[in-house]
């Protein structure tokens, strides 16, 4: 079996390799040639499986992304094609989750407020905006959501869903707004342009609108707009519209611009190659005998012990950096295209991403003086202990 492989994927060779040949190319090189042969398609987000790619590969019996969106996937063009299908929903939401913390101490450090004193309104409750929510709210911070198809589908369920509001009511709200909903161009709840010019427009100066779920879900134009003129709102961007040739003006205008690398801790990138694995070895009737601690290293660093002497916030950076500092990813952006040029350089930034890990691999040890830390700290996610 000849399986084609997203060059960005890991542990590709040790999980597929055990099923058949792996032929690995960067994912904006996978192409109907490179198909031509394959067996089996294992992806991420950027390449685009539609009729075009499809056209010329008539072997090709399995199509597997390594991700937890599928917008990138013409599922109905794979089941005419009698090809099966797997994705990895949840595979890097705890990344992202880590993703949004980070960036929001960061900007709480820069701009001088604390993170306990802001309201925080999620816009797609799911995998990764469900998990933000029980972070946040483990952590003490006010929180209101927004996912009308979730509670549409509950009050069909005829059981409701207390605690969330409509879109403009979260607007008016929150001193902070997360995006994490999956790009829907139709039917009753769609996404695209979800933040228009009007609710951009309609924004809160000091709010800070972060995007981490789909580009397209907001009006980067009008959002260019009101940075560039009023200038009283910030803007943490990680994904965008026309990826990878984004706009260069929006990027430069946002406190924190990334390059679609929300989700790209290694342990969220071995989920899902992992579950991919898994379901390959399914569809052709083979056993699945890696796990994710087979593939998984030992955290660079594994255990920080504070003593007396930090307040929450402090505390709380210190533990998130020791992990991933978003700043780096900000300033590799950046210098990558001023050298290459936005479009090359949103992708070098991604195709030579640094190991980086999670926050629940971090073990942190209390001491006395600093235990009322705990609630803060576990909340946000690492393993923490009390001496």
């Amino acid at each position: 079996m000849r399986i084609v492989v997203d060059a960005n994927v890991p542990a590709a060779d040790t999980c597929f390799g055990a099923l058949g040949e792996v032929v690995r190319l960067p994912g904006r090189e996978i192409d109907a040639a490179a198909l031509q042969e394959a067996d089996a398609l294992v992806v991420r987000s950027i390449t685009r499986v539609d009729e075009a790619l499809l056209a010329r590969a008539a072997r090709l019996r399995f199509v597997g992304t390594c991700t937890i969106g599928t917008d990138h996937v013409d599922e109905g063009a794979l089941a005419e094609r009698g090809v099966a299908f797997a994705s990895a929903p949840g595979c890097n939401a705890e990344a992202v989750v880590d993703y949004v913390l980070g960036s929001l101490a960061t900007l709480a450090e820069r701009q001088g407020w604390r993170l306990a004193e802001r309201r925080v309104g999620i816009v797609g409750v799911g995998n990764v905006g469900g998990r933000l929510l029980e972070r946040l709210t483990a952590m003490g911070i006010d929180c209101l959501a927004c996912d009308p198809p979730r509670v549409a589908a509950e009050v069909t369920e005829g059981e409701g869903l207390a605690g969330f509001v409509d879109l403009g009511t979260l607007i008016d709200e929150c001193d902070v707004i997360c995006l994490h909903t999956p790009l829907v161009t139709e039917g009753s709840h769609p996404t695209w342009h979800l933040l228009d010019a009007q609710r951009i427009a309609a924004l809160a100066p000091g709010c800070v609108l972060l995007n981490a779920g789909r580009g397209d879900c907001v009006d980067g134009q009008a959002l260019r707009q009101r940075l560039a003129g009023q200038g009283d709102v910030t803007a943490v961007l990680d994904v965008w519209e026309h990826e990878p040739a984004i706009d260069s003006g929006l990027a430069d205008l946002a406190a924190i611009a990334t390059p679609h690398v929300a989700g790209y801790s290694l342990d969220g990138k071995l989920r899902g190659t992992q579950r991919i694995y898994r379901a390959l070895a399914r569809h052709v009737g083979l056993p699945a005998r890696l796990t994710l601690a087979d593939l998984a290293p030992p955290p660079p660093v594994r255990r920080l012990v504070l003593d007396a002497g930090f307040c929450p916030e402090e505390a709380l950076r210190l533990c998130l950096r020791a992990v991933y500092d978003v700043r780096r990813d900000h300033d590799s952006l950046h210098r990558e295209a001023r050298r290459q040029g936005m479009a090359k350089g949103f992708d070098a930034c991604r195709a030579a991403y640094p190991l980086r890990r999670e926050l629940a691999t971090l073990d942190i040890e209390l001491r006395e003086g600093a235990q009322d830390l705990a609630p803060l700290l576990s909340g946000a996610g690492f393993r923490v202990a009390t001496t």
